[in-house]
């Protein structure tokens, strides 16, 4: 037995842990999870635990239903909220077939495979992401907790102790974090984990926002991770902070060149630009994520880069002297309610087509593209993010990136759930129509 393996065992025992809670995602990244007692946990890291697939989202058919969870050791912690005496643990599992095999449906396996392919051409990919949510009184409407904006303090701040009680917890469970701190919108608020490889990154966002939402319960209230809860406000983003490493040294640095920008991080950036579209399905995967993509409330609308302005879909965080290892691109379009791993693997995936293939990057775009006319930005070459989610349906059905990127049933099983999605918007009856038609028409 591995010394990950006997660790586990062995804390298990010191800490008095009775449950094990085994934990992977479906394809819209909802957490899935169920438990073992402490006496079934050495077969389980050895032999995996069976379950039926056929009921996961995106999984398996009925006929082909069996997968095995095997628990990732180097995930194991204990769940704080949990009872300490006959106390609870969780780990991250890989989804197999029964014959072993990674099951390619496994969004895990999906950004592992991305990762390996960054690996072989010599590159770790990190990431840090922001993450955004809305704290309101209960689950039934969007009343806020608070009136604050961005980086208030009490009694605009109603909720620190809230975000106290989140950041304490994610520590506890070896989770760094960098800030905590109020956001824009009344009631809206931005913890971010500290930089770290991409795969540990996705484990982390998904504890995150689980630990969200149960201290939230916990005091009374109800957090939600909704792109755009509140339609006079701004929505909720997960602004990703990425970089690729080659050894120690930081791939994206050269002290020479423009912004400090190397060859590859301009190749990386020229990537995610040209396959923004077809990449938007995965990191903005809702009905209402696109209610946030609209102009005037921070969030990207055009696909351009730039090193300030933070309406830009590409940010360049400005480049500090001595702090070369944090030379990092932003990706902005994404938002908190996408699957992590997913998303992850997207814009690895643009970035290191857009190395491969050397792709140009056009000059930043530093002034105010809102304020430019369609002529302006045409004349620029300026494209638009996909404005629906129908728009974006569309834009990744055509993508072979983002078929080879997820894998043909990741792809297609996520086309599905969202045409599904579109179909039964567009067929409901939305307030917003009865108020505007109803006496009239």
């Amino acid at each position: 037995m591995d010394d990950q393996r006997a660790f586990v065992l062995q804390t298990c025992k010191d800490r008095d842990i009775k449950f094990i809670r085994l934990w992977f995602t479906d394809i819209l990244g909802s957490l899935k999870s169920f438990a073992i007692t402490v006496e079934e946990l050495e077969k389980a890291l050895e032999e995996g635990m069976g379950f039926d697939g056929s009921s996961i989202e995106g999984f398996a058919r009925i006929d082909e239903s069996d997968m095995v969870a095997m628990p990732d050791p180097a995930t194991f912690q204990l769940i704080p909220w949990r009872p300490s005496e006959r106390g609870v643990a969780r780990m991250f599992c890989d989804v197999l077939l029964p014959n072993g095999e990674p099951f390619e449906g496994d969004p895990r396996y999906v950004l592992k495979r991305n990762l390996k392919r960054a690996t072989e051409l010599g590159y770790t990919f990190y990431v840090g992401p922001e993450l955004e949510f809305f704290y309101f009184k209960s689950a039934e409407g969007t009343e806020p907790l608070d009136p604050g904006g961005y980086f208030d303090l009490t009694p605009l701040d109603a909720a620190s102790d809230l975000r106290r009680q989140t950041v304490l917890t994610l520590e506890e469970m070896g989770i760094g974090v960098k800030y905590s701190h109020h956001e824009v919108a009344p009631s809206q608020h931005e913890i971010d984990l500290r930089y770290t490889d991409a795969l540990t990154m996705a484990d982390n966002a998904m504890t995150y926002r689980l630990v969200v939402k149960e201290i939230a319960l916990a005091n009374g209230v109800y957090a939600t991770f909704m792109p755009k809860p509140i339609a006079s406000e701004n929505g909720s983003g997960m602004h990703t902070h990425q970089s690729l490493f080659k050894g120690e040294r930081n791939a994206f640095f050269d002290e020479s060149a423009p912004y400090h920008l190397s060859a590859i991080a301009k190749s990386y950036i020229a990537g995610l630009m040209r396959h923004a579209r077809e990449l938007t399905l995965v990191t903005n995967q809702w009905v209402n994520s696109y209610k946030r993509l609209v102009a005037g409330y921070e969030a990207p609308v055009y696909v351009t880069w730039a090193r300030r302005n933070r309406s830009d879909l590409v940010r360049i965080p400005e480049y500090k002297p001595g702090k070369e290892m944090a030379t990092r691109i932003e990706y902005r379009a994404p938002d908190p309610a996408c699957n992590p791993y997913l998303a992850f693997a997207a814009m690895l995936a643009a970035g290191l087509a857009g190395i491969e293939h050397e792709y140009p990057l056009r000059e930043p775009s530093e002034g105010n593209v809102f304020e430019m006319t369609a002529e302006e930005r045409t004349a620029l070459d300026i494209d638009l993010l996909p404005g629906t989610l129908d728009e974006a349906i569309r834009a990744t059905e055509e993508s072979e990136l983002m078929r080879e990127c997820l894998g043909e049933h990741v792809f297609e099983s996520l086309l599905k759930n969202k045409r599904i999605e579109w179909d039964a918007y567009r067929a409901h009856v939305t307030d917003f129509e009865l108020e505007r038609y109803l006496g009239v028409l």
